[in-house]
């Protein structure tokens, strides 16, 4: 099988936008496209990942409106929706397209528009991702964060300051992305003392509702060499998908990502690599606490180790594992359907040696996007050529 190439990489400004999401959708299309120098109606398969543009703005049926924005008729066209994971599904599915022959050319563009809803209205709308019984119950993701940090603190006898030192840490990092929603540095301080949302967590621990697009542009290896030579490419050498339990406390141990382990077992089985190959990762952390519990899950450290690695300084941008180069989701925003897109584009420059001032020094890297509390996880390996 040949293997599967990334050509072209976009995203937009992540943050509050006038822009409506065909609009946002249509601008990382049309810059993904002329990032690789191919023409709309190049494309055979258009994907749009997105998890609730009917309730946030009232709009359906936006893959094909974009295929229309974009002039890419007559491509085959549809909608990934995984939740707060759906970008990393659209990559999936996106390179299911390629590598099964189906597509010579597929067009994946991830956003959404959530920022004109309160903060109230929009934590409603990710809720219902819930099992209906925890929701009736007025179950919210971000409670279920509080449990499982006091969870994990208590644990593994890990400091309150740890899951703060993750936000220093990437709001230090999105401080140099120039599409990042928070470019402004924190300091422990005014994360410690900012004010309790699920008790031990804080303001500080959670990321922003936010506007914003991402978009990739996928082909075959041998297409590829068409387009862009070598050195401006990358190649999905592993991916993986999995389920965890829809009700979290069925959880045998809810510090533990069941799937993002698997789906990060099948993604280094299909790359043929183990987690000391990967130089640098992009996380999911929709809350700090994810960040450690996805960082032991794909297996860069043992359980309950995780805060001892931010501790350490591990996971700084020069340090020997950087992880959220782009700020995370924490500071560079999560536009739910685009956050998964954008974890890989961060990857894609950072391969390619095209991230500006926060480079560093990378062969392959490692994307993990997470749908509610772990419910369902894709992970991506990228590697240059």
């Amino acid at each position: 099988m040949d293997r599967v190439a990334i050509i072209g990489a976009s995203m937009t400004e992540f943050g509050e936008r006038e822009e409506w999401l065909r609009e946002l959708l249509a601008q990382a299309g049309r810059e993904c496209l002329a990032d690789a120098g191919v023409a709309p109606d190049e494309v055979d398969h258009l994907y749009v990942s997105n998890m609730a543009s009917g309730e946030f703005e009232g709009q359906t049926g936006v893959p094909n409106a974009l295929a229309h924005d974009l002039g890419a008729l007559p491509a085959y066209t549809q909608r990934v929706d995984q939740t707060s994971a759906s970008g990393g599904a659209g990559v999936y599915a996106a390179w299911q397209s390629v590598a099964s022959g189906a597509s010579e050319m597929t067009l994946l563009v991830g956003g959404e528009k959530m920022t004109h809803k309160t903060t109230a209205e929009a934590t409603d709308v990710i809720a219902s991702l819930t099992h209906p019984v925890e929701y009736k119950h007025g179950v919210t993701l971000p409670s279920f964060a509080g449990l499982t940090a006091r969870r994990y603190l208590h644990e593994y006898d890990a400091p309150r300051e740890s899951l703060a030192k993750v936000a220093v840490k990437n709001h230090r990092n999105g401080l140099d992305n120039p599409h990042a929603q928070f470019r402004k540095e924190v300091d422990l301080e005014t994360v410690m003392e900012s004010p309790i949302v699920a008790d031990p967590l804080r303001l500080y621990d959670f990321c922003p509702i936010t506007d914003g697009s991402a978009g990739l542009l996928f082909c075959p290896e041998s297409v590829a060499e068409e387009y862009v030579p070598e050195s401006e490419y990358t190649v999905i050498s592993g991916i993986g998908g999995a389920t965890d339990t829809h009700v979290v406390h069925e959880r045998d141990d809810p510090t533990v990502m069941g799937g993002a382990v698997e789906s990060s077992d099948d993604a280094y089985e299909m790359a043929d690599l183990d987690p000391e190959d990967v130089d640098v990762a992009e996380l999911h952390d929709m809350f700090t606490i994810l960040e450690f519990l996805q960082s032991e899950a794909v297996g860069f450290f043992e359980q309950g180790e995780g805060w001892k690695a931010v501790e350490e300084g591990v996971t700084d941008r020069d340090g020997e594992l950087p992880v959220n180069t782009s700020g995370g989701l924490k500071s560079k925003g999560h536009p739910l359907g685009a956050s998964g897109v954008a974890q890989v584009y961060e990857l894609h420059r950072q391969l390619l040696g095209d991230a500006g001032d926060r480079q560093v020094d990378c062969e392959v890297g490692l994307a993990c996007n997470v749908g509610g509390f772990g419910n369902c996880v894709t992970t991506t390996i990228l590697e240059e050529p």
